[in-house]
């Protein structure tokens, strides 16, 4: 386990930054007011989420590897980040259902319907537990190892 402690932590601190991210998109309305926003806004968690995988894969490469990373270790640390945020996915989309922001369905099946993007039965399809969960489950890892293969193209290297 101390082989991989650098990524179980920051995939730790991935699922902490998903969580508060979802309390910062329901502050500023994208879960109510400006639901119609949402679609829009919700794609920056890209810009926190990229940030995390380029500082773990740093302190993988300096502080356990140092200063030496081949970009298949980078890779194998990218691979276990996500492995670790894939596994906490269903939990961090549990407390945001039903902690976070219980009425943020209710809300989207209403909007959608409301301007006739959706019928009733889509939008009931589309916005609910069960569809979040498997879009979670499947999106962790794609994302993950997606945003691994490009940071870890420019984070590997030697010291030098």
């Amino acid at each position: 386990m101390k082989a991989i402690s650098t990524e179980i932590k920051w995939g730790i601190y991935f699922s902490i930054m998903t969580l508060l991210w979802m309390v910062l998109e329901k502050v500023a309305g994208l879960h109510d007011v400006y639901i119609d926003k949402h679609p829009i806004y919700t794609n920056f968690i890209a810009i926190p989420a990229i940030a995390l995988y380029v500082f773990a894969l740093r302190e993988k490469r300096f502080k356990d590897l140092g200063g030496n990373m081949t970009y298949k270790q980078a890779l194998l640390s990218g691979f276990y980040i996500t492995l670790v945020v894939t596994l906490f996915a269903p939990l961090t989309q549990w407390i945001t259902t039903h902690v976070i922001t219980p009425e943020f369905f209710p809300n989207a099946i209403r909007y959608v319907i409301s301007h006739n993007m959706m019928t009733k039965e889509e939008a009931l399809n589309q916005f609910n537990e069960k569809n979040y969960m498997i879009q979670s489950v499947v999106g962790a890892p794609i994302m993950g190892m997606l945003t691994t293969a490009i940071v870890g193209f420019f984070v590997k290297g030697t010291k030098q």
